[in-house]
């Protein structure tokens, strides 16, 4: 198999007052898509739109990573007490790259605040804080270090006419969980495929297109652990092979 171009967007990161932010993705990315047999390319944010697309052209496939909040000026609502850093920026990146790759019907694997990002993009909602905001919720926001990220947060119900339980091979399995927002109103095309005890949307796909799937949780951070996490990624990167 040749080794598809995977695009991952870049996160921003301030070091320090003193030098500049730098742009980055945590490694397990890359590691998890290198393993998979894909060459991960990662993307600056802020690029004019001329030249986001003509790299996008160059992308077999678009992994969108975690991080911060989406800034919930892109779908329509007032920011929340309880909102964390947001950054803009990349938020209209990741859109411009999501939106064109669908477009193009070029395969998308998004995961956690991608998976979120996904969502606005196609033009859904999110819950801003499921703390505040969900009377009955699982623990979500196991956030690293006081939590392992590998650790086995909370089951999900997946849909077995799913393409996600095609690829995963069962109908329920425990996942990590580092999050505090979620899917609300589900954007344009898209349907929900796996669920939290508490209803909270934890998988999507668009179908009619190659390949678009999302999770909410991190499974590049259980390929050893939950060895079904392995095969999202290589059906992911063997369709953009295709």
């Amino acid at each position: 198999m040749t080794h598809p171009v995977i695009g991952i967007p870049c996160a921003r990161i301030e070091l320090d007052a003193d030098r500049p932010p730098v742009m980055g993705v945590q490694r397990t990315y890359i590691e998890a898509l290198e393993r998979a047999g894909a060459a991960p390319l990662l993307i600056p944010v802020g690029m004019p739109a001329d030249a986001l697309q003509a790299l996008a052209e160059r992308l077999d496939g678009l992994l969108l990573a975690g991080g911060e909040d989406v800034d919930p000026q892109f779908y329509g609502a007032e920011r929340h007490p309880t909102m964390r850093h947001t950054d803009p920026l990349r938020d209209e990146t990741e859109i411009m790259l999501t939106r064109w790759m669908v477009t193009q019907d070029r395969p998308v694997l998004a995961i956690c605040r991608g998976h979120q990002l996904l969502n606005v993009a196609l033009g859904g909602t999110l819950i801003q804080d499921i703390p505040s905001e969900l009377l009955v919720a699982c623990d979500h926001p196991r956030f690293y270090p006081s939590h392992a990220l590998d650790e086995l947060a909370h089951e999900v119900r997946l849909a077995v006419d799913s393409r996600l339980f095609a690829i995963l091979g069962q109908a329920s399995l425990w996942v990590n969980s580092r999050h505090h927002q979620a899917v609300k109103e589900l954007g344009q095309g898209l349907v929900a495929t796996a669920w939290a005890p508490d209803g909270v949307v934890e998988g999507m796909e668009l179908p009619g297109r190659r390949f678009v799937v999302s999770v909410q949780w991190h499974p590049e951070n259980l390929l050893d652990a939950v060895p079904a996490m392995r095969r999202l990624f290589e059906a992911f990167v063997a369709e953009a092979a295709r």
